[in-house]
Parts: C-alpha cells; structure tokens; sequence
C-alpha cells in the first residue's frame, strides 16, 4: 500500500500564506499603533504650538487696541502688517541677547502666521469668543423720577479659544483668573 504525499506546491502555498499573515498581524498589531500614536502626537504638539501664537497675538492684540478680538482673519492681519510686532518678531533683548520673538516655532519650521487659522488634525477653524458685558445703570432724583438710564457695552476683556480637535482651551470668558491661562500648563 502505498500512501500519496500531497503535492510540493500545496505546501509552498500554505507557506506563503502563514508569512503573508504573519507580517499582517505584526503590522496591525504593533506598527499601526506606532504610527498612530506617533501621529496623534504630532497633532497634539502642533496644535497647542498654534493655540500658544494665537494667545501671544491676543496679548500682543489687546496691548496695542485695549480689547480682544475674536476673529482670526483680524488677528493675522494685524500680525503681518503691525510694524510693532514685526519689530518683536525679529528683534533681540538686549540684556539676555536671545530673541524677542514671542510666537513658538512650528514643528515643521518657523512661525507661519496662516498658521493660526486651522487645526493642523482636521483644518477646522480654533473656536475663538470674546466676551460682551453690558451694564445698565438707572439715575433716580430725589423725587423718585427716573431721569436717565445709562447703558455700558464692553466687549473683550477676555477671550476664549479651543481646539477644534480637543487638545485644549486657553482663557475663560468668565473667571478673570484664567486670563491666558491654557489648560495643558
């Protein structure tokens, strides 16, 4: 009695089959998360590098106009054109002798002011608010007549920003003592 061996190339295949699954569980399991991760960090850097330059131009913004803006479109404008803050961009302290700079460095080069406009993850716009005090004041003679009511309007003593993308916020448009302040510091 003699037995049949399975033929050569049905084990070639078999063979084939074991290292194309293989390299696919290897890839799936420990590459892809690598990368993914090394992505997501990648954004989250990025993005709080931008979200620190849109709070510098803020700064820079209400130093010079004594209030926030909540557009980004007024924001850029106002860091490319305003000679004072070209004057920053490139100037040197002169006591410690580094840069006056006061926008962070993108990891993929330099401050790019269009930059600011978009998450660097999905490209959505950062959700920038300022905020809008009125305050009403009523002036009673002393016949108890109403002679005059006036009427305050303040808008942008403080600002809010988020990302779009949830790394963080900066600033609280109620508690003054989160001025500036970003939630990843």
């Amino acid at each position: 009695m003699s037995k049949k061996s399975e033929p050569w190339y049905i084990h070639a295949i078999l063979y084939v089959v074991i290292v194309a699954l293989a390299y696919l569980l290897i890839r799936v399991a420990i590459i892809e998360p690598t990368e993914i991760v090394e992505a997501e960090k990648y954004y989250k850097t990025e993005s709080r590098a931008r979200m620190s330059n849109i709070k510098a131009a803020e700064i820079l913004y209400e130093g010079k106009f004594r209030r926030y803006t909540d557009n980004l479109d007024t924001l850029v404008h106002f860091i490319k054109n305003d000679s004072n803050v070209q004057k920053l961009m490139t100037g040197i302290d002169s006591i410690t002798g580094r840069s006056s700079n006061p926008f962070t460095n993108l990891a993929v080069g330099g401050f790019i002011a269009d930059s600011l406009f978009a998450s660097p993850k999905s490209f959505a716009s950062y959700i920038l608010q300022v905020d809008t005090t009125k305050s009403v004041d009523t002036v009673i003679n002393r016949r108890g007549k109403i002679t005059k009511i006036d009427s305050n309007i303040v808008i942008g003593t403080k600002y809010y920003l988020e990302c779009p993308d949830g790394y963080g916020t900066i600033g609280d448009l109620t508690d003054v003592a989160l001025k500036n302040a970003a939630s990843w510091e």
